[in-house]
């Protein structure tokens, strides 16, 4: 187990109904996944297609048990989004890392590798070499 809790996980999507999806795939193949925070932010606060950065900061904090917190973000905006959360500095909780890896491949990885007890480095890590995953 990673020092001081496990890692938390937040996928961020401009769609609600996309976030949650990927979550609950992810939660699933990671054999249920209940033991690892996972939480969305999807859409707008009024239900809509977007980004909001109070969902962003609320499922962060939700999320947060003491090891960091690994953000994947879906498309462009949501990424800067994210970015622009971090920079502030105070909006999200020490030790959340924007992770650069595919949506959903990515976020299956990253819930698969903190149900395994993994720190936020190989949480990032093996997210992140999703990409390099083949399918033909």
């Amino acid at each position: 187990m990673s020092e001081g809790g496990q890692v938390g996980i937040v996928l961020v999507s401009h769609s609600a109904e996309v976030a949650a999806s990927v979550a609950a795939l992810a939660k699933a193949l990671a054999g249920g996944g209940a033991a690892v925070p996972v939480a969305v932010a999807g859409g707008t606060e009024d239900g809509g297609f977007g980004t909001s950065a109070g969902l962003v900061a609320g499922a962060a904090a939700a999320v947060d048990r003491g090891a960091g917190v690994a953000v994947l973000a879906d498309l462009g905006s949501a990424v800067l989004t994210v970015r622009a959360l971090l920079a502030e500095g105070d909006e999200l909780p020490p030790g959340t890392r924007l992770v650069d890896a595919p949506f959903v491949e990515g976020a299956v990885a990253a819930v698969v590798t903190a149900a395994a007890g993994a720190d936020l480095a190989a949480v990032e890590a093996a997210a992140g070499e999703a990409y390099t995953y083949r399918k033909v």
